[in-house]
């Protein structure tokens, strides 16, 4: 079952008339820089997503950031579905720091992450284009002295067939601002569609293109300095002496700053800005765990496996399963931690002054930035202006705000704006990590060799204990636990969880495909494994178990039959399934790898059939399931942070790479038709990776492994 499933949160019309919170006579104005001819004629925004011009383009103004997911393109789309314009005659805006009106409907903050912007705004947003199209039909009929329903709107006009009258959106704003906003608006039927379902080119594209796109670290406003960062490399430890003498000396540095955990050195570009970082003598510390390794993290996980659980679903008796079995079969599988290693590295421009402050970054929180800079500050929340900036990859590293806090714990000792930049080595060494997670499936079958019990035990931080305390129940992490029980028709279940956390000091977070990440390479493996010794295919151990979930598995009839299951392989080949039911979608992949005997892993091809609902942009789908395929890739072949003497050890794509494009295998993608609500697509390509990978492997040398990442030294061929 979907985490957001679990949550009593839905789209009702209270919940949309609060997300666009009106003021006054229902109207809220803005002026837009670029219509300073139009200045007379202020601009109808009848709710807080949509700015109409008397002249120029529309502006949309976009809840959710955009960090390469295609969010931006597939908002406008339902906007502009039922506002009645097409995407040529649009302009995207970042929405403001405001969660009293851009916070997502279901998280109730301003977050985008969860694969959730979508299925949140769907009919907010298709309301928010219907309401301001309305109005306007409404001030056209009622200068024309016509009937609304005789007037119909098209392309950013509204005409009168039979009159033959017909006048644009811009030359209406006045007239329409005089009326009611609409409390209810009819919304189309999906054959009626024009945009939605429909593939578009993304709109924020030709900007990265051509470079003019501003991400966070583009950000250079006027009389900035740019700051290069040194922090604490040991969890929980702190700064000591810094002796400056020769970084002051190197030509063009302006300053060094001390914080608790670390120290900046400011100069007029970013080179000289690292050469005084480097010149730098620095004394740290010790942390608060000085000696630990790997193998200490590891015998501490491995010991809590049998350790004190929370139980969180239980169905049937598995109790009794289990003691008239004659048999139990136990899998433990192992993950290990994860780093988010997006493209553009953490970082934060600020100008901090006794009046306020300006705050340029990409994040994917933009009220609890404004809300974190006001603390550090101690300024009034209304004081803190932040601009947002489109994100070189989020993964959800940009849900926290330890680099907004460690930038303004900087800025508020440096006159004039500050740029601070994260290197790649402080970026990888102090992530927000998706911390070790064990699992322990314990099953027993009956005599037709179908499972009759499920029992399994997640071990694992809470992240969401920190981050949202509303995602957890009883002491159970509902995005840990998401899915645990899986979604196979077994007539006896049982999961629990237990809470084991990093050590101090080393912070932990979500990351992409969250709960779903830990949960399916044990669900799968340990199916899989079922299927081996019941001596029947996979495939159609899956599809009986799967009787009661059409949509999954249709999802898993369409993969196989693109996949070829069933045809005759080569030795050394072999093909692996993994299921995937989160966030809405439901998603079959089947991965096609190559051993070699010297256990060299290649990796031909990935099939993935996907539910996700009604689509908005077919395009994009595509696309973010590629991403999240080649995301989930890297992770399993090559995922995996280790420490020594409390720090982490990896520092850059040297020893912590990401596939390359010469590993990329081919990458197919086939969406289930369905006018189901939306579900999320921007993560449920990656969980199945890793579990398909390692089934593939059983099948292409029948050798099991429960441990990522996955070790091809264990492959050769002895």
């Amino acid at each position: 079952m979907s985490l957001f499933d679990r949550i009593n949160a839905s789209l009702s019309r209270r919940n949309f008339l609060v997300g666009a919170s009106l003021t006054g006579a229902g109207l809220l104005i803005g002026t837009m820089p670029e219509l300073a001819t139009a200045a007379a004629i202020e601009p109808l925004q009848p709710n807080p997503f949509i700015r109409i011009p008397s002249e120029g383009k529309i502006a949309f103004i976009i809840p959710s950031v955009e960090m390469g997911q295609g969010v931006y393109t597939a908002i406008a789309m339902l906007l502009a579905e039922e506002l009645e314009v097409t995407l040529d005659q649009v302009v995207l805006e970042h929405a403001p720091a405001d969660p009293t009106r851009y916070a997502n409907p279901l998280l109730r903050d301003q977050i985008t992450g969860g694969s959730i912007a979508i299925r949140a705004v769907y009919e907010q947003m298709r309301k928010a284009g219907a309401t301001a199209r309305l109005m306007l039909v409404n001030a056209a009929a009622s200068e024309w002295n016509f009937e609304p329903n005789s007037c119909i709107a098209e392309s950013g006009y509204v005409s009168h067939q039979a009159s033959g009258r017909r006048a644009s959106y811009g030359s209406l704003i006045v007239s329409a601002a005089s009326q009611p906003v609409p409390t209810e608006v009819p919304l189309k039927a999906s054959s009626a569609f024009k945009l939605i379902g429909k593939s578009a080119r993304r709109l924020d594209s030709p900007e990265k293109v051509n470079g003019t796109a501003k991400f966070g670290i583009d950000a250079r406003p006027d009389g900035v300095s740019f700051a290069a960062i040194a922090i604490c490399p040991q969890f929980g430890g702190s700064l000591g002496e810094v002796d400056e003498t020769a970084a002051m000396a190197v030509k063009g540095v302006k300053q060094v700053v001390r914080t608790e955990e670390a120290v900046a050195v400011l100069a007029n570009n970013t080179g000289a800005a690292r050469k005084g970082l480097a010149a730098l003598s620095i004394q740290w510390q010790p942390g608060t765990s000085p000696g630990i390794s790997s193998s200490d993290l590891e015998d501490l996980i491995e010991g809590a496996i049998d350790g004190e659980a929370l139980p969180h679903i239980n169905e049937g008796d598995v109790i009794k399963a289990e003691a008239d079995a004659s048999r139990l079969h136990e899998f433990v599988y192992r993950m290990p931690i994860l780093t988010h290693t997006a493209m553009e590295p953490m970082n934060c421009t600020l100008h901090v002054r006794d009046d306020g402050c300006d705050v340029w970054v990409g994040t994917q929180v933009a009220g609890r930035t404004r809300q974190a800079v006001a603390d550090v500050t101690g300024l009034p929340l209304e004081k803190v202006t932040v601009h947002n900036h489109l994100l070189g990859g989020g993964f959800g590293r940009r849900l926290d705000v330890d680099g907004v806090i460690l930038a303004a714990k900087i800025a508020k000792q440096v006159k004039g704006p500050v740029k601070v930049t994260w290197s790649r080595e402080e970026d990888i060494r102090h992530d927000a990590y998706r911390y070790l997670n064990y699992s322990k499936v314990t099953a027993t079958l009956g005599a037709d060799g179908m499972p009759t019990s499920w029992r399994h035990r997640v071990i694992g931080p809470s992240v969401m204990a920190r981050f949202l305390p509303s995602f957890t129940k009883n002491g159970i992490d509902l995005d840990q636990l998401g899915g645990a029980e899986s979604p196979y028709s077994i007539p006896n279940k049982f999961t629990d969880f237990v809470r084991h956390e990093a050590p101090a000091g080393m912070l932990t977070g979500n990351w992409r495909g969250v709960g779903a990440t830990r949960n399916v390479p044990p669900i799968e493996g340990a199916i899989d494994e079922l299927a081996h010794i019941a001596g029947i295919d996979t495939l159609e151990y899956r599809r009986r178990l799967l009787q009661d979930r059409p949509r999954l598995l249709a999802a898993l009839d369409l993969a196989a039959e693109k996949a070829g299951w069933g045809e005759t392989l080569p030795a050394g080949r072999g093909k692996g399934i993994a299921l995937s039911e989160d966030f809405g979608s439901y998603a079959a992949m089947i991965s096609e790898v190559s051993v070699g005997d010297d256990g060299r892993l290649v990796t031909n091809r990935i099939v993935c059939a996907v539910d996700c609902g009604q689509v908005i942009n077919p395009d994009t789908v595509e696309a973010q399931i590629q991403s999240g395929v080649i995301y989930g890739l890297s992770a399993a072949i090559y995922g995996r942070i280790t420490v020594e003497n409390g720090a982490v050890v990896e520092s850059n794509f040297d020893d912590s790479p990401v596939l390359r494009i010469h590993e990329t295998p081919r990458i197919e993608v086939y969406v289930v038709p369905s006018t189901q609500p939306p579900g999320g697509i921007g993560e449920v390509g990656t969980p199945g990776v890793a579990a398909s990978l390692l089934n593939a492997i059983f099948y292409a040398t029948g050798k099991r492994l429960r441990t990522l990442p996955i070790d091809q030294t264990q492959l050769r061929r002895v």
